[in-house]
């Protein structure tokens, strides 16, 4: 049994634009019925969604049979966290709150197997096939892909050692908590951050790094992808949910708010 490829990294490798959309809705079914929508890659988070290892796993399981990408975002920058998602098959992984370089590096001691890092060895996972993947532990590496989230003031400032660290393969930008950190927290949209997010992006272009995003506007969507973003999130599918919802009730019921 041959390791599976990560087509998601290969895509970053050749500089190809990944069209993405953010799944919270912590459910297989949801998450297979929006496999086959076109995008390239899902995002199953797992840092506000009930999501967990056991509800991430069929979700994994229900994404295999189509073309689409997952990636996985754990709770927390945690070693234990990240080695249980790698085991049950995930290959690329947003972790989120990044500040500084050594937190990257944390990160990625605990993508990797000693002697280069930490992370613990079992050889009877889905990631290995359940010991069918022939020398899982020395190829696994080159099929995983390791995003950090930068999404802080205090990160920004430190946004080149960040994607300067050997083993980060993209730096997400996350917009909703660097309006916080910036003092405008629930607007995203507001031009100092706006300013934050495309200077970020432009930082990360001149250092060769692949860039990524969320943002439900798609105007602001088209223009990171000109600025020359990687992995663009462009909406969330319980915003979908909800947004098409209310648009339904408010055709048959005009006064509903």
């Amino acid at each position: 049994m041959q390791l599976p490829r990560n087509h998601f990294k290969q895509a970053l490798r050749e500089g190809r634009a990944q069209i993405g959309l953010w799944c919270t809705l912590s459910s297989a079914y949801a998450a297979e019925a929006l496999a086959g929508a076109g995008f390239d890659w899902l995002l199953i988070d797992t840092e506000h969604s009930p999501n967990d290892v056991l509800t991430v796993l069929p979700q994994l399981q229900a994404l295999a049979a189509y073309p689409v990408s997952p990636v996985v975002r754990p709770a927390s920058n945690d070693a234990v966290l990240i080695k249980r998602y790698l085991d049950i098959g995930a290959q690329t992984l947003l972790i989120p709150y990044v500040q500084n370089a050594a937190e990257a590096q944390a990160a990625v001691a605990a993508l990797r197997y000693p002697p280069h890092g930490i992370r613990g060895v079992s050889a009877l996972t889905r990631a290995t096939g359940f010991g069918r993947v022939v020398n899982y532990g020395a190829r696994a590496e080159s099929e995983l892909c390791l995003l950090v989230q930068v999404e802080t003031a205090a990160a920004l400032d430190q946004l080149e050692a960040i994607a300067a660290t050997e083993g980060i393969d993209g730096v997400f930008i996350g917009p909703a908590d660097l309006a916080a950190s910036l003092g405008y927290i629930g607007q995203p949209n507001h031009p100092a951050v706006i300013a934050a997010v495309e200077d970020a992006l432009g930082r990360l272009s001149q250092l060769g790094k692949p860039a990524g995003i969320l943002t439900t506007d798609p105007t602001f969507a088209r223009r990171c992808l000109a600025l020359g973003a990687l992995f663009t999130a462009v909406g969330v599918d319980a915003a979908l949910l909800v947004k098409a919802a209310d648009a339904l009730a408010r055709d048959f019921k005009p006064t509903h708010e």
